[in-house]
């Protein structure tokens, strides 16, 4: 990026870049690791990539990317990566490092009033705030003081995140505002609102917040750029629902796609810790911040976007993320999770006891424990076979495949094929597939990134169910149908991956209806249930009852070899897995039970 440098005394320009040390600064905005005796290196933040090809030379102050190129001194860095002019660039890195402006100078008039607008609505925030703390001492503020204490606010609190009252009044702010900054910055700064008058003008200003607790959202600087404020009350005088939280609108300050509420004092930690946390709210946020754990961040009840997470990334590639359980919370979650792993993060999930929210779960059980369940986060592959399965229980194969195919889409995002492959591998043993026409195009589904696999729900029946479920359809003291029924259900292991699973469990736990179809739990098992009936054979002769417990016996063991063979292959998983994990008594553990199986396997 060049930029006329002549806007800026040169003679200061070089006093600031040979004070100002080119690795602390960008070390501010990406994480570097020592490369050489003056060389650094680090993700590049100005294109996409999963190894660091961006170097930083201490000695001749210089930064260079071999993937996309980019090249420059620290004013070039900061002038890119913040969008901003080569003056603003100077001042940025003359304040990092301490040294004292000059009287700044501008390239023409529209410069010097885009940048007098942009300081004074800094400026405007920073009295909004100071305006809202002392409002919080005042009388009229004792509700929300009440409020913050039952919440387990202190002041240590309520004085580091600048926590304040807005009155319920629509014109005192305004009128102590009006005496320090111009109408213009008033209207623009989106802490005021007006009523539009008939010629399409606008009316008197009001206040935007009245009767709130005000939370400052503050830029990666520090400043405050905007707020979100929660009511103290449901419904107001006429009885019409407020809403619980009112956001400041975007501004030339603030675009909320792409702030994360905390950024400004949790970065250092979060690349200390080497991973964010991820919550919902400004509230749970707090909390877990003055809880100790202060590399915590808020999307501020947004969803991610894309934005935010390339601001993330150049602090951490590691997320553990801990919404609010309720449907909006999990929707949330599983949109932060597809665009953070398409993004290459390493993403972790906590889903807390009880259903509750980061606040409430450490007022309640203790920080300690709180921890502890960031410990025991979930891969996000793990929490999302979970998701699956609950929305998509039951063991018939509509149902499996309605599982992978929520799946399907997190599985595609995954840039790595081999984590891709993983996720289809686990995903299917977890959902209980075995069959291989089924996993044959999971995988294929995976690796060529679509977007779903098709719907399984008329698969025929093997002959091994066929068998059984003419048995379990024959009167209830029939050999063969006591047989079937005994050994399925002392064993639905046997039997829980096949088409038929479904109609097997419900036949064996209770004798068929004089209609055996009406015992079919579903459309699916009853057309399936119907084919297998077609050819059933008359059972009425002694050798032909003979020949139906033979074949039920012979079933019955094809079951349970199967049955063993997918253990064994869920078990090479687990050992890998245990292995992987340097977890040494659960290696031990699970070799014993493969010996076992394997050993089995040959006597059959």
């Amino acid at each position: 990026m060049n930029a006329p440098r002549n806007t800026m005394s040169d003679n200061f320009a070089q006093t600031v870049k040979q004070q100002a040390d080119i690795v602390r600064i960008i070390g501010d905005y990406i994480k570097l690791r020592k490369s050489g005796a003056q060389n650094y290196t680090g993700l590049c933040p100005f294109h996409k990539e999963k190894t660091g090809s961006f170097s930083v030379n201490a000695t001749h102050n210089y930064f260079y990317c071999f993937g996309c190129h980019e090249k420059g001194d620290v004013f070039t860095f900061v002038m890119k990566l913040e969008n901003i002019s080569f003056p603003e660039a100077i001042r940025v890195v003359a304040t990092k490092c301490g040294i004292p402006l000059p009287k700044r100078e501008f390239s023409s008039p529209e410069e010097a009033r885009e940048a007098g607008t942009r300081r004074q609505l800094i400026d405007i925030h920073e009295a909004a705030t100071q305006y809202f703390e002392a409002a919080l001492k005042a009388p009229e503020a004792a509700r929300a003081r009440e409020y913050l204490t039952g919440r387990g606010v202190t002041a240590d609190t309520i004085a580091k995140f600048r926590i304040g009252y807005a009155p319920d009044d629509f014109n005192h702010m305004r009128e102590q505002l009006a005496k320090h900054f111009p109408d213009e910055i008033l209207r623009t700064s989106g802490l005021f609102s007006a009523k539009e008058q008939n010629d399409g003008g606008q009316g008197q200003l009001y206040a935007r917040f009245r009767k709130r607790i005000t939370f400052p959202i503050a830029n990666e600087q520090g400043k405050t750029i905007a707020f979100t404020a929660r009511a103290l009350d449901a419904e107001d005088e006429k009885g019409r629902p407020i809403a619980k939280y009112l956001n400041s609108p975007e501004t030339a300050l603030y675009s909320k796609g792409q702030v994360l509420f905390n950024l400004d004092k949790a970065k250092a930690d979060i690349r200390t810790l080497g991973f964010a946390l991820l919550v919902e709210g400004q509230m749970d946020c707090i909390s877990v911040y003055m809880a100790g754990i202060k590399g915590v961040l808020a999307t501020s009840g947004t969803a991610f976007t894309e934005m935010q997470i390339r601001l993330l990334s150049r602090f951490t590639k590691r997320v553990i993320v801990n919404f609010d359980p309720d449907t909006a919370g999990t929707t949330a979650t599983e949109k932060s999770i597809a665009l953070l792993t398409e993004e290459d993060f390493e993403v972790k999930i906590v889903t807390l006891e009880g259903g509750l929210d980061p606040d409430r779960y450490i007022r309640e059980q203790g920080v300690q424990q709180y921890m502890a369940a960031l410990r025991n986060a979930k891969r996000h592959s793990d929490y999302l076979i979970d998701r699956a399965r609950e929305q998509f229980p039951g063991r018939t194969s509509d149902a499996k495949v309605k599982a992978l195919n929520f799946l399907l889409p997190h599985i595609r995002r995954m840039p790595n094929r081999i984590q891709r492959d993983e996720f289809a591998a686990d995903a299917a043993q977890k959902l209980g597939i075995d069959s291989a026409i089924l996993r044959q195009e999971l995988k294929q589904a995976a690796a060529q990134r679509v977007e779903s696999v098709r719907s399984h729900t008329h698969d025929p029946a093997s002959e091994t169910e066929r068998v059984l479920l003419r048995a379990l359809v024959l009167p209830e003291t029939d050999p063969a149908r006591v047989l079937a029924a005994e050994q399925l259900i002392q064993h639905p292991e046997w039997y829980d991956s096949l088409p038929a699973a479904a109609l097997l469990e419900s036949l064996a736990n209770a004798p068929a209806p004089p209609n055996p179809l009406d015992s079919a739990p579903d459309q699916p098992s009853r057309v399936l249930l119907a084919r297998t009936l077609q050819d059933t054979e008359d059972p009425d002769t002694a050798s032909n009852a003979q020949s139906m417990t033979e074949r039920v016996e012979n079933a019955l063991e094809t079951l349970k070899y199967r049955q063993l063979e997918r253990r064994q292959r869920e078990l090479r998983t687990l050992i890998a897995e245990a292995d992987r994990q340097a977890d040494h008594a659960m290696l031990a553990t699970l070799t014993a039970e493969k010996l076992q199986i394997d050993r089995k396997l040959r006597e059959q």
